[in-house]
């Protein structure tokens, strides 16, 4: 077997990187959303700011805490958190459920204004990230790709902050812009099936 995939407690082989933690919430994670295909601007919209929150940090730490930053930025509805003020700020750097810093955390509100902004241009969200699809699949070790770095000059041309490449190719990752299951996993093949079947806004 692949040295990038752990068998698991029920004996499925996987990527190893949700084995290697001894947290089954990461198992949870990888086997019901890592890398299925998502449409939703809500949901692109949190992913992105949650990779932008794990930098210098773990997934596992923010999966952990995941809950609290959806109650915490009203579930991430964007023209919700365009609104936010100074004093959401004060109130989010008081949050002992989330990561507080605050250079993240001003990111997320701006961002959101950036968000409106592409929805009015492209119609949704998922109309323009999904233009930055990688066909096929992928399953390489790496920290970015040339997509990646494309859509992360794009985001940063138009203002959004903390959009890295390497934050945006996990985003790319997550997401199932590309689909980056190890060969072998048990995940590989039933997101390809799915990306396949999906059909991306236009």
């Amino acid at each position: 077997m692949s040295e990038r995939l752990a068998q698991g407690p029920d004996g499925q082989w996987r990527c190893r990187w949700c084995e290697a933690a001894g947290f089954d919430a990461y198992r949870d994670y990888h086997d019901q959303e890592w890398g299925y295909p998502v449409h939703e601007d809500r949901r692109l919209f949190e992913k992105l700011c949650l990779e932008g929150f794990q930098s210098g940090l773990s997934w596992r730490t923010i999966l952990a805490k995941r809950e609290n930053f959806r109650r915490a930025f009203k579930q991430f509805e964007i023209a919700k958190v365009a609104k936010f003020k100074d004093a959401d700020v004060e109130r989010l750097l008081a949050d002992e459920g989330i990561v507080r810093h605050r250079g993240k955390i001003e990111a997320v509100i701006h961002n959101a204004s950036r968000a409106l902004e592409l929805q009015r241009e492209a119609g949704s969200l998922a109309a323009f990230f999904w233009r930055f699809e990688e066909p096929g699949a992928g399953g390489d070790v790496r920290p970015t790709s040339d997509t990646s770095v494309r859509l992360s000059k794009e985001l940063k041309r138009r203002g959004w902050k903390f959009v890295g490449p390497t934050t945006v190719y996990a985003f790319m990752q997550a997401m199932g812009l590309i689909n980056d299951h190890a060969p072998g996993c048990i995940g590989r093949e039933a997101v390809a099936r799915q990306r396949e079947a999906f059909e991306p806004p236009r």
